[in-house]
């Protein structure tokens, strides 16, 4: 159970993490893309819809031709999978666990369970590059014991982003592109 000081750390981790995402971003703010009218996404959902609504602590696919939606993005990043199919496997990481869904340390090993031996052809991520650190995909903020000094990014980092995507996916890190969108839905073709 989570204390209210490891609960007010983590709130001033995200605090500062948003105030130097605020700053990064200046004027180059996403615009926000209509809201969708699709399925929810599930615990490593499958479908074959034209659209597939993953929120966050999600993890979704849907078959060639289909869309991915990431509503609300602001603190989050997305994680997309094009595979050589066609199909996209997409996950919504939230930097605070959403209760019943993945936390940020977890996402990236459920979205390589999805995609599986799937021949892989780009990872898109996309969202708050500035708020995240790096380490947020392998020790979430909130696993962080008390009194541990938790990482918070002082600068946006998609180079170490991008590393920590491809280490997790077991993909090149080449494959891998980092885009700061962030505040807004976003729909993934």
């Amino acid at each position: 159970m989570t204390t209210t000081r490891t609960r007010t750390r983590a709130m001033a981790v995200l605090a500062a993490a948003l105030v130097l995402q605020a700053g990064a971003a200046g004027a180059a703010q996403a615009r926000p893309l209509p809201a969708a009218h699709a399925p929810a996404a599930s615990e490593a959902a499958s479908s074959r819809a034209a659209a597939l609504r993953i929120t966050e602590g999600q993890v979704g696919e849907v078959g060639p031709g289909g869309t991915l939606l990431y509503p609300a993005v602001t603190s989050c990043l997305t994680v997309t999978v094009r595979l050589a199919d066609g199909g996209l496997v997409g996950a919504h990481a939230s930097l605070f666990q959403v209760p019943g869904e993945y936390r940020s340390d977890r996402i990236l090993a459920a979205l390589r369970d999805q995609v599986g031996t799937r021949a892989v052809r780009a990872v898109e991520v996309r969202g708050a590059v500035g708020a995240w650190h790096p380490g947020y995909f392998t020790t979430a903020i909130e696993s962080y014991p008390e009194g541990a000094e938790v990482p918070v990014p002082t600068r946006p980092d998609p180079d170490g982003l991008a590393r920590a995507v491809a280490d997790g996916l077991g993909q090149p890190r080449d494959e891998v592109t980092v885009h700061d969108l962030p505040d807004g839905d976003q729909t993934v073709k």
